[in-house]
C-alpha cells in the first residue's frame, strides 16, 4: 500500500501544502480561461509613450516653464528685499532713488552704522549734507542721540522709535491708511511734488513747523528748521521705494527732501543684523534667501525627473498557466516516488513536520516549541499517553509501509482530539 496514496488515512497530512499549491493553480487556470478572449496586457499611458509619441517635448517644456514663473514669483528678485537699501533692487529697495539723485549731482553715500554717519556728516560740515535715517535701521536710544546731535539736514522716514529724540516736538498721534494725498501745505519740496503716497502715522508738528499731506487733519509730513538745519519727518517711508518712486509726485519730493545737499548720507542696517537679546544667528539664519530658493527649485526639477524617467506599474494582466496538475496527481506521484525509493523516513518526516506545523498552533505554542514542552501539551490536551506521542513524533522512522501508516492514523486522531478539545 503507498503511504500516501489517495483516500488513504494520513494522505491529508503528508501533502496539504502541495493540495493548496495545485488549488491555488486550477484557480489561476480558471482565472486565464476566462479572460482568454480579453486584451493580454492593459496598460496605462506612461512618460515614454507620451515622449515617443511626440509629446514629451512640449510636456517638458511646459514644466521647465512652470518651475521658472514659480521661481520668480517666489523668489523675486532674490529674496524680500532690504527696504530702502540704497544698493538694493527690489521692490522694496531704494536704487531707483540713489540715481536719480546721483544723476542730479547729489553724491550718495551709503553707511551702515552711526559711527560712520557720524564720521561723514563732521566731514561735509554745517549744512553740506542731509542725514536719512529710515525705518529699517534698528535704532537705540544712544544712536538717535548721537544722530540728532550730527551737523547735518535730518531726513527720518517711517520712524516711530525714539522720536522725539531725533525730532524734539514731534509726536506720533495714530495710526494713518497710507494713500496717494495732496500736499495742502507751503512747502516748496511738497508743492513741487504735489500728490504723493503718504501716510503710516500722522504728526504733531512743533511750533514753527510746517505740516503736509494731511490725514483726518492731522499732517503726515512735518518739515522745521532748528539750530541752523532743516530736520523733516515722514509717517511713512514707501514713497520712496522703488515700487512707488514712479507713481504720483513720489520721484519728485524724494529727491527734493533727500536733495537739498550736495551730499546724502544714507544710513542703512548692516547685511547680519544680530539677533535680539546678544544670542548668536544659526547657520540657517546666515544662508542668502537665494539660495534657499536655489535648493527648492533643484528639488522640483529632481523631482520632476524622477516621475518622468520613473517606472510606471499597470495594472495586473492575468497569464494563463502553459501546465495544470490537479492536487490529486501531485499526492499520488509524489507517493509512487517515495515508495519507489523507498524513502519510509522521508514520508515520516513529512507526515510529522506537517502534524507539528498544524497543531502547535492550536495548542497555543510559539512555532519554536521544543519537543518536550509540545509532547506534554498533547499528551494533557487529548489525554494520550507521553511516551506514545513523543515516540510518534520524535521516535525512528518506520520499518515497512504497514508502520507508516500505522504512523499516519494516529497522528490524524491525535490531531483530531486537538481539534475538538
Amino acid at each position: 500500500m503507498s503511504p500516501a496514496a489517495p483516500g488513504q488515512p494520513g494522505s491529508g497530512f503528508a501533502l496539504a501544502e502541495d493540495a493548496d499549491t495545485a488549488d491555488t493553480a486550477n484557480a489561476g487556470d480558471t482565472a486565464g480561461t476566462t479572460s482568454r478572449d480579453a486584451a493580454t496586457t492593459s496598460t496605462s499611458p506612461t512618460a515614454g509613450g507620451l515622449w515617443r509619441g511626440g509629446r514629451g517635448a512640449l510636456l517638458v517644456a511646459l514644466l521647465v516653464v512652470a518651475v521658472a514663473v514659480a521661481g520668480v514669483l517666489l523668489g523675486g528678485s532674490g529674496g524680500p528685499g532690504r527696504l530702502l537699501d540704497p544698493a538694493d533692487t527690489s521692490l522694496s529697495g531704494g536704487k531707483g532713488l540713489a540715481r536719480l539723485l546721483q544723476a542730479r549731482g547729489v553724491r550718495v553715500e551709503r553707511v551702515t552704522s552711526v559711527a560712520e554717519a557720524g564720521s561723514l556728516a563732521g566731514q561735509a560740515g554745517p549744512a553740506g549734507s542731509t542725514l536719512l535715517v529710515s525705518e529699517s535701521f534698528p535704532l537705540g536710544e544712544d544712536d538717535a542721540e548721537r544722530l540728532a546731535a550730527a551737523p547735518s539736514d535730518l531726513l527720518v522716514v517711517g520712524v516711530r522709535k525714539h522720536l522725539d529724540l531725533l525730532a524734539p516736538g514731534v509726536a506720533p498721534v495714530r495710526e494713518a491708511r497710507a494713500r496717494s494725498r495732496e500736499p495742502r501745505c507751503a512747502l516748496p519740496a511738497a508743492t513741487r511734488a504735489g500728490s504723493a503716497y503718504s501716510g503710516g502715522v500722522a504728526l504733531t508738528p512743533p511750533p514753527g513747523a510746517v505740516g503736509c499731506y494731511p490725514a483726518d487733519g492731522a499732517p503726515t509730513l512735518v518739515s522745521h528748521t532748528a539750530g541752523g538745519r532743516t530736520v523733516t519727518v515722514a509717517g511713512d517711508a514707501q514713497f520712496m521705494t522703488n515700487l512707488r518712486l514712479a507713481e504720483d509726485g513720489n520721484a519728485a519730493l524724494a529727491m527734493n527732501l533727500a536733495g537739498g545737499r550736495p551730499t546724502l548720507i544714507w544710513l542703512t542696517p548692516p547685511e547680519t543684523v544680530p539677533p535680539a537679546g546678544g544670542g548668536t544667528a544659526g547657520f540657517y539664519d546666515l544662508v542668502p534667501e537665494g539660495i534657499k530658493w536655489a535648493v527648492a527649485q533643484v528639488l522640483v526639477a529632481v523631482l520632476l525627473l524622477a516621475l518622468w524617467r520613473g517606472r510606471r506599474l499597470g495594472p495586473v494582466v492575468a497569464e494563463r498557466l502553459p501546465v495544470v496538475v490537479r492536487a490529486a496527481e501531485t499526492v499520488e506521484g509524489r507517493a509512487r516516488l517515495y515508495r519507489a525509493r523507498r524513502a519510509r523516513d522521508r514520508a515520516a518526516a513529512a507526515l510529522r513536520a506537517g502534524f507539528t506545523d498544524r497543531v502547535t498552533p492550536r495548542l497555543g505554542l510559539p512555532s519554536g516549541t521544543g519537543p518536550d514542552a509540545l509532547v506534554n501539551a498533547i499528551a494533557e490536551r487529548t489525554g494520550q499517553a507521553a511516551p506514545h506521542v513523543g515516540a510518534a513524533l520524535y521516535g525512528p522512522p518506520p520499518v515497512d509501509e504497514a508502520g507508516l501508516v500505522a504512523l499516519a492514523e494516529y497522528m490524524d486522531i491525535v490531531e483530531r482530539q486537538v481539534g475538538k478539545s
